[in-house]
């Protein structure tokens, strides 16, 4: 059972200092005064592990009481020296000193530095006592498991040369009036698995209080029992609950950590940037701490003048650092000068604690923020599906002042697992900002992979931004581009966003509760102890009676800690209870390994009562399912690299894939096959080679285009400039044919650049590419008939006329496509396919260079081979179509379909009350699109990985989603997150339905295929009814004037 149990607050509590015999020879050598006494080398006196209470106790709690002494704790203690007889004499000293105690320490924890440590400045006697001094530990071992460790250090008398062991001494010492002659240093240190360095010093400055007195035990007998205390208390779950204890004279006071993926904070955040200069604290360390956990060495080691400076953090986002930290207030007495004086010590400890947790939760955000500045972009360089990261190409887009600063950290194993963790998707902190931080154009982007091009709103912002004073090379792969209008965002700058920082400024911490643990009473035998388990289960139970049960996260909570003290007790059926509600409410903090442990452990007995109990049955089976299909996490993060070999098909989609040139591998096969026209059907590295750096070349040369405000106020902010030609001779005069997602323009040259106007594509009529004579040749010449003008353009585009000719047909029949069918996708990929024309050609080079071209022509071919014509009541009704599959590697079915009105609930904030429309896709994901422009507002999250049946919005904040897997699967609407599951059905569940009484929702009913139909309580998510239909294959149910009406498959 013990290997079971997760760790409580304490791992192991130790006593360090000098044995008495060595005490005793050195204050001699300090009564001789001598002029300066060598340090003293300090040891483990006695260490104290869990369990402290015997397993064969057979005894009373009456005979425990009146033996306290007696009691059998597991601790360790060196060997007391006997005190000498002319120094007891008088003092009603025991005589029987137990020897040392064997014990077996964790396994994980090594003590032999751990002296050293309690005493980092040496361990020296003094001539009078001095002030108590707490310090910290952290433990780091060779894998990078973290224990911590907070030391207290105080000070016992000498007198005559021996160290009270009791309060006789000090007894003594009043009565005759002698006083002590000097002073020997101790440690008591605290171990646990948690960083709760507040709560332990808190708790050891408690101890210190009761230790300072000398009463009549031993100082021993109180840190023990302090030990057996701390660990009775248990560490809380994630989420709004902390504990709290009392340890006298103070409230103690066990902070959980924010959610799953949060630290423990518990350690005042601010204390850095009182001690530094906000500058500072983004500088690095000037010295390396080496310490030598083996030997117990410490030393300093100072970097070599020698060695290369450290890199400074990216400008921008270390002004905007600054910026924030000099708002913030860090001193305690100017928040107290408003304040009424505080009555009494719990008051002015919760007003302490209060400021802490607001200050830290600012100092938290800012540094959130400050990490989300500076890796922000490196999503664009990431390939999920093949799990490669770019580095080379990120960076070139940061600055060149910033580039050293990223060579430095793109080594470390900390950004390793930062991209590990965006490439898992996983829903932290930083994925929460930047979905909370997302603008309207960004979520246009998502649909189109973004676009890789400055549109015209940013070229425009940067003119006037100091940070692009200096030339950029922004080289970023993927062409998919956008053709939808934002409506009227904010200017978003190319890096930063200052409208994120004044966002991030205006949060606030969220409110938590408190649970009061109960008393733990002394002696700590078994039957004192299962007492106080007793009353902890009961007071979790009557708090749980008297929630509401819409208050699920706190729900959530006190389930689980009634499960782990339930567990403790040996109670395993009623832990797998309450761990089988965090289901209902909140399966975030399910501790899947815990119960996994817990059903390895079940007697034969207990396992054939849980079998009978449907629910339990059900969590077994789960857990038992999950474990045989779990499999290792491919987590490996790879940099891309050009490719070494010749590549056939699939081995080229996929460089191609990682490369983020492209996607879609439909069109991946048609570019393989425009690469080897002529040829056998595989690609040598130095095409793919001259491919991707014609690619980057191209991509570099309009990343470099800075077009005049005369030209920009022309074109739509979000447009963006994807092909220039040469300098050529058109009917509008002598210039460049630029062209965007919507238009051909001409920038015209001379004293001033111009702009005029070609066409849009879709006013194109007529296409063509003819030749004019010049004297004795023959220009190649391409020719532009548009619906509004009557002259027709010309362009002397001579050798690349053929190319010119093949992108505005491609660009001319994708735009026809995206307006007949409504669907703006069409558009992007006919510019993808024209970026990849141009980058075969000038690839290639070789006769058949436009023949190849040609092979990724798919929309002008379509239009010319097998045109589709739109009936007309299709045209006319159909108003907008999206593609929930862009982005992925091909297309997905979308199984289910759900309209949500907005303004779900008044308390949302004001942006996000848009009507939602939800996308089922294959593998359980979900795609949610904002209605009301019809742009993603959450890219694919995953409800398990079965095909989805159904989904139903339950109630305002809530929409039910049902699978193959029989699971039904709640979505919180607010936070866009799974935390519930109901688990009740056996079978595929097919459809949900909601009863309405007075317009509000009351009672939900969902069936499954094999004719299972439950009734839900809504609020409480409990079942109110089960009943088996005598048939199968039931595929839908309604309600119809208070009937259930139910359909079947035949």
């Amino acid at each position: 059972m013990e290997d079971v149990l997760p760790a409580g607050l304490l791992e192991l509590c130790a006593l360090v200092g000098v044995p008495r015999e060595r005490a005793r020879e050195a204050s001699q050598g300090f009564q001789k005064k001598v002029r300066s006494l060598p340090p003293l080398d300090p040891e483990v006196l006695s260490v104290f592990v869990p369990p402290f209470t015997s397993k064969d106790e057979s005894q009373s709690t009456t005979t425990y009481c009146n033996n306290v002494n007696k009691t059998k704790r597991r601790s360790f203690r060196k060997k007391k020296e006997r005190p000498k007889a002319e120094n007891v004499k008088g003092l009603n000293v025991d005589h029987r000193v137990p020897d040392t105690e064997d014990i077996s320490v964790p396994k994980d924890i090594d003590l032999v530095g751990l002296p050293e440590l309690c005493f980092p400045g040496g361990l020296y006697i003094s001539s009078e006592s001095k002030e108590d001094h707490i310090h910290f530990l952290v433990f780091t071992d060779v894998c990078g498991n973290r224990t911590y460790g907070v030391v207290a250090q105080y000070y016992q008398p000498i007198q005559d040369g021996c160290i009270p062991a009791n309060g006789q001494a000090h007894w003594e010492s009043v009565q005759t009036g002698k006083a002590f002659a000097c002073f020997v240093p101790f440690a008591v240190c605290v171990i646990s698995r948690y960083p709760y360095f507040n709560a332990l010093k808190d708790c050891l400055s408690c101890l210190l209080v009761h230790l300072r007195p000398f009463k009549d035990i031993d100082a021993e007998d109180h840190i023990k029992e302090f030990a057996a205390k701390l660990f009775l208390i248990p560490s809380p779950p994630p989420g709004p609950l902390h504990l709290i204890f009392n340890m006298k004279p103070l409230q103690i006071i066990i902070p959980s950590r924010e959610d799953p993926d949060s630290p423990i904070i518990d350690l005042d955040l601010h204390l850095p940037l009182l001690c530094f200069k906000p500058k500072q604290v983004l500088q690095e360390a000037e010295d390396l701490i080496l310490i030598n956990i083996n030997n117990g060495d410490i030393t300093s080691s100072k970097l070599s003048e020698r060695e290369t400076e450290i890199p400074d953090v990216p400008l921008e986002a270390a002004e905007i650092f600054v910026k924030r930290v000099q708002s913030l207030q860090l001193h305690y007495d100017l928040e107290l000068c408003h304040l009424t004086s505080g009555i009494n010590l719990s008051e002015l400890q919760m007003r302490r604690r209060a400021w802490h947790q607001k200050l830290n939760t600012e100092v938290q955000q800012i540094t959130l923020q400050l990490i989300f500045n500076i890796f922000r972009e490196v999503k664009d360089h990431l390939n999920y599906e093949h799990r490669v990261f770019n580095s080379e190409e990120f960076l070139k887009t940061r600055a060149p002042g910033d580039q050293p600063f990223y060579k430095k950290v793109l080594e470390t194993y900390m950004f390793h697992s930062f991209l590990k963790a965006r490439l898992n998707r996983r829903m932290d902190a930083f994925a929460r900002l930047e979905l909370s931080t997302q603008t309207e154009e960004d979520r246009l982007n998502l649909m189109l992979d973004s676009p890789r091009r400055p549109t015209m709103e940013k070229m425009a912002s940067k003119r006037f931004n100091p940070q692009y004073m200096i030339s950029r090379r922004m080289v970023i792969s993927m062409p998919n581009l956008q053709d939808i209008k934002p409506q009227g965002n904010p200017i978003k700058n190319s890096s930063l966003r200052r409208a994120e920082t004044e966002r991030a400024r205006k949060f606030s911490p969220k409110s938590v509760s408190m649970f009061r643990i109960p008393e733990v009473h002394f002696p700590l035998v078994s039957q004192c102890v299962h007492s106080y388990y007793t009353d902890f289960i009961n007071h979790l139970s009557r708090t749980i009676s008297n929630l509401p049960p819409d208050d699920s996260a706190l729900l959530a909570r006190y389930f689980y800690l009634r499960g782990l003290i339930s567990l403790t007790e040996g109670k395993l059926l009623n832990a797998l209870s309450d761990f089988q509600n965090l289901y209902k409410t909140d399966i975030r903090i399910f501790p899947t390994d815990l119960v996994r442990k817990m059903i390895e452990i079940l007697p034969p007995s207990e396992r054939s009562q849980a079998d009978r109990k449907p629910e339990l049955k059900r969590l077994i089976s789960q857990v038992t399912e999950k474990q045989r299909e779990m499999t290792k996490v491919d987590d490996h993060v790879k940099n891309f690299e050009l490719p070494k070999t010749h590549m056939q098909l699939d081995d080229f989609v996929k460089r191609i894939q990682e490369s983020g040139i492209v996607k879609d591998i439909e069109t991946i096969h048609r570019l393989f096959d425009a690469l080897t026209v002529g040829h056998q059907k595989q690609i040598d590295p130095e095409t793919f080679r001259d491919f991707y750096n014609y690619w980057k070349e191209t991509e570099a040369e309009v990343q470099e285009v800075n077009l005049p405000p005369t030209v920009i106020e022309y074109l739509d902010k979000n447009e963006c400039v994807y092909k220039l030609s040469c300098s050529v001779k058109t009917t509008y005069g002598v210039g460049k044919i630029a062209m965007t997602q919507k238009r051909l323009f001409l920038l015209t040259e001379g004293g001033r650049p111009g702009y005029i106007e070609i066409s849009t594509f879709r006013d194109i009529e007529e296409v063509k590419s003819t030749t004019v004579a010049f004297l004795v040749l023959r220009i190649p010449t391409l020719r532009i008939k548009t619906v509004s003008k009557k002259d027709i353009f010309e362009a002397n585009l001579k050798t690349e006329c053929d190319l010119w000719h093949l992108m505005v047909k491609e660009m001319w029949a994708g735009k026809k496509m995206s307006d007949d069918h409504k669907d703006p996708h069409y558009i992007h990929q006919a510019l993808t396919n024209v970026l990849l024309m141009d980058a075969v050609v000038g690839a290639l080079q070789s006769s058949k260079t436009i023949y190849a071209a040609s092979k990724l022509a798919y929309f002008d071919k379509m239009k010319n081979e097998v045109p589709m014509m739109i009936p007309k009541t299709t045209s006319e009704t159909l108003k907008h179509k999206i593609n929930p599959s862009v982005g992925e590697t091909f297309p997905q079915a979308v199984n289910v379909l759900l309209y949500t009105p907005g303004h779900l609930d008044p308390a949302e904030k004001p942006g996000d009350t848009f009507p939602k429309l939800w996308c089922a896709l294959n593998e359980g994901k979900v795609a949610v699109f904002d209605a009301s422009t019809w742009s993603i507002q959450q890219h694919c999250f995953k409800v398990g990985s079965s095909k989805l049946t159904c989904m139903v919005m339950v109630e305002q904040s809530q929409v039910w989603i049902g699978s193959q897997d029989s699971i039904i699967y709640i979505i919180n609407t607010h936070s866009m997150s799974c935390n519930k599951q109901l688990n009740d059905h056996r079978s595929d569940v097919m459809d949900i339905v909601v009863e309405q009484r007075n317009s509000i929702p009351s009672q939900a009913y969902s069936c499954s295929l094999d004719g299972t139909v439950i009734a839900w309580n809504i609020s409480t998510l409990k079942v109110n009814d089960i009943f088996q239909l005598p048939c199968q294959n039931l595929t839908s149910i309604k309600l119809h004037n208070d009937w259930l009406w139910c359909c079947k498959f035949f």
